[in-house]
């Protein structure tokens, strides 16, 4: 258990590595897993952007995998539905380069479809590797790793998922959306 925690918090998504040395620190040895280098600048989606994005070129590569393999618990899924959304909202922060963000994200967004969450209450945000974003007051939400999901009932923040989730994504925001019931 302790090597899986010392595992994680050395490959987590939280670089503070100048750009230039993320991208020369990548193996070009061998083949890719992927056809694209998402460490490269040029394929970071950075400040608000539509979430539809994700399901196109080259972000297809990994968001419609995960989407599609993920399978949440169909319990807790039937929980959230009754738990209702009119009062809730999420901001997802993100990093298209962050391995954690490309495993992670499809998966909340399959929780998300699966709960029949309305899309339009969802505000998607990336940022680059240093997690600064073009997003006015961007600071204000104190992003130290990537991906969070920040959980919002009426407007207020009651509670975030940063990077891994502690159970699975859908017990987690099942818990944040019933804390205090």
């Amino acid at each position: 258990m302790f090597i899986i925690m010392v595992i994680t918090l050395c490959t987590a998504c939280r670089t503070n590595k100048p750009v230039a040395e993320v991208i020369s620190s990548v193996d070009q040895s061998g083949p890719k897993e992927q056809g694209t280098d998402f460490s490269e600048q040029s394929t970071w989606l950075l400040g608000y952007f539509n979430p539809g994005r994700l399901s196109l070129s080259p972000y297809s590569e990994w968001y419609l995998k995960g989407f599609n393999e993920y399978k949440p618990l169909q319990e807790v899924i039937e929980r959230l539905k009754v738990t209702g959304s009119d009062k809730v909202s999420v901001q997802i922060v993100m990093g298209t380069w962050c391995p954690d963000s490309r495993r992670e994200v499809p998966r909340f967004m399959k929780i998300m479809d699966l709960w029949g969450f309305p899309g339009e209450k969802i505000t998607f945000i990336g940022v680059d590797n240093e997690k600064l974003s073009p997003v006015g007051d961007f600071d204000k939400l104190e992003i130290q790793r990537v991906p969070t999901f920040i959980i919002l009932k009426n407007k207020i923040e009651t509670g975030r998922i940063i990077e891994n989730p502690v159970s699975s994504l859908e017990q987690d925001l099942l818990d944040i959306l019933t804390r205090n019931e």
